[in-house]
């Protein structure tokens, strides 16, 4: 009786489990909380190589600042917090063609001329020394491999500035999520950039974004689908073939 209600418990505890299991998969993916920009750029510091410092001439008496761009108030994000707008259009493509070909023929052979005084007697029993060892080797490899890849991705999001390099350069980080139905896209964006390089209408192209961290992808019943189970994935690992 003790040994039933012990395995009707396990059961019990069992079932909920994969009832519980089961409702993190019907369900559809949640958007996550709005976080700190900081954080997606990293909250370690930037760090990179600067120029050596520049000393600016006074001149309080003039209506034009070294460096300045106008005699107006810049719109552009400048300034920690500030947010302006990535543009990424990403058109990659790359075609590559390798043929490999490898052969080898070796031969050896080796004799004995002398063996004691007893070649004599082995000889003349039939018996041949020379050659005595006999060795023929012949290898071949061939390998031909070709790689055919083309991209194209063209996504927009506003990025937050998050710090301020000493020698004025930015860094952003920006995220965005978009749920349809029951899959949902995320897009991170992160990277360092010049505020000389932000256009007219507060955007920059992601091709002037140094160390540029671009990440699109998503998950929900679409992306479960295409991705392999974890079964399948434990034994491409152990397989040794």
């Amino acid at each position: 009786m003790k040994t039933t209600i012990t395995t009707g418990a396990g059961f019990a505890a069992l079932l909920l489990g994969g009832c519980a299991g089961l409702g993190d998969v019907v369900a559809p993916p949640q958007l996550t909380q709005i976080q700190n920009p900081a954080t997606i750029a990293g909250s370690q510091r930037v760090s990179m190589p600067l120029p050596a410092p520049t000393m600016e001439t006074a001149a309080p008496n003039s209506l034009w600042r070294t460096g300045a761009r106008s005699f107006f108030n810049d719109q552009r994000a400048a300034k920690i917090g500030d947010i302006l707008t990535v543009n990424i259009e990403i058109q990659d493509s790359a075609q590559v063609n390798n043929t490999t070909a490898r052969s080898r023929t070796s031969n050896t052979e080796a004799g004995i001329q002398a063996l004691a005084g007893l070649e004599g007697n082995l000889v003349g029993s039939g018996v041949s020394l020379d050659p005595a060892v006999g060795f023929d080797s012949t290898t071949s490899s061939n390998g031909t491999g070709s790689v055919n890849r083309q991209e194209t991705v063209n996504l927009t999001v506003a990025a937050v500035i998050t710090d301020r390099l000493p020698n004025g350069n930015l860094v952003i980080g920006g995220s965005q999520e978009v749920r349809i139905n029951n899959e949902l896209r995320e897009l991170l964006v992160s990277g360092v950039i010049r505020p000389e390089d932000v256009a007219a209408d507060n955007t920059i192209e992601h091709t002037k974004i140094a160390e540029a961290r671009i990440s699109y992808g998503g998950r929900g019943d679409i992306s479960q689908v295409q991705r392999d189970k974890y079964g399948k994935l434990l034994y491409d690992q152990i397989a040794p073939f």
